[in-house]
């Protein structure tokens, strides 16, 4: 068996697939350090620069001395939220997320994997239809497969594929749901929520956003896309994290009071998960409080976006957009893994992007900007990547 195994790593090897960790030994802003080397981190999802912040880490803290900070700031629970693990911080935080969305209730998961993985089985299963965008995270994906649903995929934000679809298919189902990201992880595209309220409207369905890379980013108060194309009060299950943009681990559900119950009842990835330690629950309440506030970074990280994806869009190397995930298109992963290897040695942390987390022949570098970087070391990364794609086109340098 060790031996089959062997092989296969090997044969990920030489196709430039095999994957492996590679920790970090500090964090200084948007900046961290590998091998003893301090590098640019184009790879982290901190996207308002949070998680580098150390002296918003010390106002958070400056609350260990108080009374109370036994329940606020303990390192576990040691049991599931339906047994012993529940605590007050987790129902004032899913209470606030619920006030500041203007939602009936809101419920909480151990991660954006768990929710999707608990969501989509529980509430959808024999007799319903799940309509997904093609592009849409692996854990909607693996969601899907766990739920006894019928899973139907569209293409890539092709919303007129879509109305077809359901003007077939919508009466076979007794119940169907139009699943999409939002801001989509690899190709930084937006999905265009008018289009699928009003879909969602015209055959009867429910509408289930997963906002993981846009709460806190987007938004006049930061709570994404679906309030910056203000349709809040429309999508019936909207799903965020607070692994990105928050500088923490988690997320949740808004949704109706009713579907919280039924979840709490039948969402197996709930039920039988350890909850989320207290400390991290008080971050991720000290962070919403504070999420408004917020909106200066905000506009920092789309004028940074901005400014480098016309740098790039006008050598060639990144597609039009306007958000702060830029795809650079590479090719094979082989290619991929070296160039990353060559980023690195210029000081990026650069990883490259390979299946099965995007389709074959689409490997890429995914540079992923946040508030705490400036104009002048995005301007010296322009000119890097510039240089190293030169050098590997047809009759150029040592990586071609």
């Amino acid at each position: 068996m060790i031996e089959r195994y062997r092989q296969e790593l090997e044969e990920l090897r030489q196709r430039g697939m095999l994957r492996r960790l590679t920790p970090l030994a500090a964090r200084h802003g948007c900046r961290s350090e590998l091998g003893g080397r301090e590098m640019l981190n184009l790879s982290s999802n901190d996207y308002l620069g949070l998680g580098g912040d150390r002296d918003l880490l010390n106002r958070f803290y400056e609350g260990l001395g108080q009374e109370g900070c036994a329940e606020r700031y303990a390192l576990g629970t040691a049991s599931s939220r339906l047994l012993s693990g529940d605590t007050h911080t987790a129902h004032r935080l899913e209470e606030r997320l619920a006030e500041a969305f203007g939602r009936e209730s809101c419920l909480l998961f151990n991660s954006g994997y768990h929710a999707n993985i608990g969501i989509l089985p529980a509430l959808f299963g024999r007799g319903d239809a799940i309509f997904s965008d093609k592009l849409n995270h692996a854990s909607i994906v693996d969601g899907m497969r766990l739920s006894t649903a019928e899973h139907r995929r569209y293409r890539h934000l092709d919303y007129d594929q879509l109305d077809l679809m359901l003007t077939r298919e919508r009466q076979r189902y007794r119940q169907a749901v139009i699943v999409s990201e939002s801001v989509f992880s690899m190709d930084g595209d937006v999905a265009d929520l008018r289009r699928l309220v009003d879909l969602k409207r015209r055959h009867n369905c429910l509408l289930y956003l997963d906002e993981a890379h846009a709460v806190g980013v987007y938004g006049k108060r930061g709570l994404g896309q679906a309030e910056a194309q203000e349709r809040l009060a429309e999508v019936d299950l909207l799903v965020g994290t607070f692994g990105k943009a928050w500088a923490s681990v988690g997320a949740f559900v808004l949704l109706h009071e009713v579907l919280r119950d039924y979840l709490l009842n039948h969402s197996r990835s709930l039920i039988f998960t350890t909850a989320l330690p207290p400390v991290v629950l008080s971050w991720n309440l000290y962070i919403l409080e504070q999420l408004a506030s917020f909106a200066p970074r905000r506009e920092k990280l789309t004028m940074l976006s901005s400014r480098l994806r016309r740098r790039l869009s006008a050598q060639g190397l990144c597609p039009p957009g306007d958000t702060n995930i830029l795809p650079v298109m590479i090719g094979t992963a082989e290619k991929a893994v070296r160039m990353a290897e060559e980023m690195r040695r210029l000081g990026y942390l650069v990883l490259p992007i390979r299946p099965p987390t995007v389709p074959e022949g689409t490997c890429r570098f995914r540079l992923s900007l946040t508030a705490a970087m400036n104009e002048g070391e995005l301007d010296l990364l322009t000119d890097a990547l510039h240089g190293l794609l030169s050098a590997t086109t047809p009759g150029g340098g040592a990586l071609s």
